[in-house]
């Protein structure tokens, strides 16, 4: 089991550092953003689980991985993780949540949308560190596609410069977009 640190309630920032971490643990390539995901009980302040792209096998995306190890640990189906996930879950991630996938995967969006079927009604917010930039999909619309099922985004400002540069590594530098902003704000 890995050791997390202690974040103090509410430190938006302090997770999305955790997650930009862990999204430095995912190997370089051309062809995906390295991200990282931390999914946290906010009424309890406990990371439940977390994840990073290609962290499991298969083309994997760092919400996934952190769902997947959620599910995998209280052993139930992704499709039943709404029922298990505490009341006041949320979602803390490096980069705007994809909309579309060309491997086959589901979707990340699909994958939080889902977590609203079940008693406690999944997660609620995600905390967003960065826009996701064109280079794969012209026009994210992830963040909207969140917000019309009801899901509540938050661009948490502070990180966008380290996230993008560790997002793209790989990558050749013109697709590197520093500008990428959006969402609520939290100062």
């Amino acid at each position: 089991m890995e050791t997390l640190p202690t974040i103090a309630p509410l430190e938006h920032l302090e997770y999305l550092r955790l997650a930009l971490s862990l999204a430095q643990q995912s190997p370089p390539k051309p062809t995906n953003f390295r991200v990282g995901a931390v999914l946290v009980d906010e009424g309890s302040n406990r990371i439940l689980s977390t994840g990073f792209t290609l962290e499991l096998p298969g083309n994997t995306h760092a919400e996934q991985c952190a769902l997947r190890k959620y599910c995998n640990a209280n052993r139930v189906d992704e499709e039943e993780i709404g029922s298990i996930l505490p009341v006041q879950t949320v979602l803390y991630t490096t980069m705007e949540p994809c909309q579309t996938r060309s491997t086959g995967n589901l979707p990340c969006v699909d994958r939080i949308i889902g977590t609203l079927k079940g008693m406690n009604l999944g997660i609620k917010t995600v905390y967003i560190g960065a826009k996701e930039p064109s280079t794969f999909v012209a026009a994210n619309a992830g963040q909207s596609r969140l917000e019309e099922a009801g899901i509540v985004c938050v661009h948490v400002p502070g990180l966008e410069d380290q996230i993008l540069q560790t997002a793209t590594k790989g990558h050749s530098p013109e697709e590197y977009d520093s500008g990428a902003h959006h969402g609520k704000h939290i100062t």
